[in-house]
């Protein structure tokens, strides 16, 4: 039950716009959205202390302000000696939630309050300045939104289950598996500003209307990114102890029409077992099944979860059935036998040896399969009184290796079979149409989807989805297969030269590495021996050079037969490097330092 402050809070709706007033001890949120605020948020430039005061100070000539307009404060996080305070600049918005409207982040800034780092130990200095860059590279963070009046970090089917309890501030609403600055709004919470609370979600908001007859059809698509075990493609793999998985994403499919409001969910994740797959400079790194005797216990915690949140589940495994990849699904196979009953079923489709790299139309035989589960547990409608008429009952959980590329393409196509079944249900469709024969509406869904697969990659992989060319245009193109190829040469590159430094800097930002000002970046996973003078730069530079001075020496033994003997010494010490990194390919790669695995 709530006291007398929150019931007060609880009315108070988000600040939506706010003058920045930086002096230079403080900064100060104006509140511009009411003619006249009764208070004012004012933080520390020195530690990052916060304290609600009833006026502005007065401004002259020694003191002369900064002001500009801010659009919300995403919270604050702490480091060594110093606090960074991130606020919204500029936003767009991009659609509608269930009639609210939803802003996506256009850039984000870090306001430091550190000035009390100057008092600060040399170390701590050098410590403060290596953990302030990595949150400096969260100003690039793709796909984050909000709504100022409603909680996008629930489906509709939940928010309607609350009722009356909608009128709790956001962050109250809120389903912390989503809620991505969840960590950073604590220095906020603990100081009671709920109007300054603003949720946001990373993920991805995607929508189009299109007319059919006398209708008007409005179809909207978001997905949600876990934060729990997020990171990126090849440092978070698999699931942890607790059953959390690598990049889970729920996505709602809303479509609104003829008064009608009906969503269906989908859930993404990764193979819920302990494994790895460590980046050692090949295309392709080995997988590894870490402490195999705990996968099935693993496997059970995460599934419980999944039918605690969603009822019923089928888990959909894309993996192949050989290779690296058949034998971590054998396993997975395994650990869903002592699970599988009346609410949690299995099943596996091996999409490239059915569909190939073209024949993705063949994904109506997965279909056939889970048809019955479809239709069983249904999808969450409202009619035009905003009355229940069903509920959605269970989910499909699908999953590949990365969960991007077959995923995508497959949760596609089970959106569009499920909102041709709802056109039919409200009266738009009769019983033998198919999205297929409207053409605009069939093109708008599947660019959709398209764009909605390359967000949600990005945001892991770095790239855009492969296979996107057949959800955008439902069969595979040549321009579609040249950029497959190019986005997966730099996804090479980003998993092995630049993933670590991302993986440090969403580690801090979630919460999921607390600093102390006993515990710095000389950690255990700090780089010893060999790995401490690994340089990818060093070692590409000497085969360069090896190379080239070979190349000029070879021209000079015309000359001088001595030189040929240089020129062995150079291609000598080009192979001899090469062979270094090849043996020791790992310790040459852009690896985390913050995060160690709790395998």
């Amino acid at each position: 039950m709530m006291d007398g402050t929150e019931k007060g809070n609880s009315d108070k709706k988000l600040y939506a716009r706010m003058r920045l007033w930086e002096f230079a001890d403080k900064y100060i949120f104006e509140p511009i959205d009411n003619a006249i605020a009764d208070s004012y948020l004012s933080i520390s430039r020195a530690d990052g202390s916060m304290a609600l005061i009833g006026e502005l100070p007065q401004c002259g000539q020694m003191q002369s302000p900064k002001v500009r307009l801010v659009f919300g404060v995403i919270g604050m996080l702490r480091l060594i000696a110093g606090a960074y305070l991130f606020v919204i600049t500029s936003r767009e918005c991009v659609g509608t939630y269930l009639g609210h409207p939803i802003y996506k982040v256009s850039t984000l800034e870090i306001l430091p309050c550190n000035m009390s780092v100057d008092s600060s130990s040399v170390e701590q200095k050098k410590m403060e300045a290596e953990f302030s860059t990595l949150l400096y590279a969260a100003e690039k963070t793709h796909g984050l939104y909000f709504s100022y009046e409603v909680n996008l970090t629930l489906c509709a089917q939940r928010l309607h289950e609350l009722g009356g309890e909608s009128k709790l501030p956001l962050w109250r609403q809120a389903d912390p598996r989503f809620l991505w600055n969840g960590y950073m709004l604590e220095a906020l919470i603990d100081n009671n500003l709920d109007p300054y609370l603003l949720p946001v979600m990373q993920g991805s908001y995607q929508h189009f209307e299109a007319a059919l007859g006398t209708n008007i059809i409005d179809v909207s698509l978001i997905a949600r990114r876990c934060t729990r075990r997020t990171g990126t493609r090849m440092w978070r793999r698999g699931a942890d102890l607790e059953g959390y998985v690598a990049n889970f994403v729920e996505t709602e499919q809303i479509l609104q029409a003829n008064g009608f409001t009906a969503s269906f969910l989908q859930v993404r994740g990764s193979i819920p077992l302990l494994w790895e797959q460590i980046v050692d400079l090949t295309y392709k790194p080995p997988f590894q099944i870490v402490q195999p005797d705990e996968g099935p216990r693993v496997a059970r915690r995460h599934f419980m979860d999944l039918v605690k949140r969603y009822n019923s589940v089928i888990a959909v495994n894309l993996v192949n059935k050989h290779g690296g990849e058949g034998r971590l699904s054998e396993r997975f196979a395994q650990a869903m036998e002592t699970i599988s009953n009346d609410i949690i079923r299995y099943v596996h489709f091996d999409f490239h040896a059915i569909c190939g790299h073209i024949h993705f139309e063949r994904l109506s035989l997965l279909y056939d399969q889970i048809e019955d589960f479809l239709k069983k547990n249904s999808y969450f409608l409202l009619d035009v009184d905003g009355e229940k008429v069903q509920e959605q009952s269970g989910v499909v959980r699908t999953n590949c290796i990365d969960c991007l590329d077959r995923t995508n393409v497959t949760q596609s196509m089970i959106g569009g079979k499920m909102l041709e079944s709802q056109l039919k249900q409200i009266g738009i469709f009769g019983d033998a149409d198919a999205l297929s024969a409207y053409s605009v509406i069939d093109t708008c869904f599947k660019k959709m989807w398209a764009n909605h697969g390359d967000d949600i990659s990005i945001q892991y992989s770095g790239t855009s989805a492969l296979k996107g060319d057949f959800v955008r245009f439902g069969k595979r193109t040549i321009e579609g297969i040249v950029k497959d190829g190019i986005n997966s040469l730099v996804r090479y590159y980003l998993n092995n030269f630049a993933d670590g430094i991302k993986q440090d800097s969403t580690d801090l930002l979630q919460g999921h590495y607390i600093l102390s000002t006993s515990r710095g970046l000389a950690s255990p996973s700090q780089p010893v021996g060999l790995g401490a003078f690994a340089s990818m730069r060093v070692a590409s530079g000497v085969v360069l050079a090896g190379v080239m001075f070979a190349m000029l020496s070879v021209r000079q033994a015309q000359y001088d037969r001595r030189h040929l003997l240089y020129a062995l010494f150079w291609v000598s010490l080009s192979i001899g490097a090469a062979s270094v990194v090849k043996a020791y390919g790992r310790m040459f790669t852009n690896k985390p330092r913050l995060f160690i695995s709790r395998h």
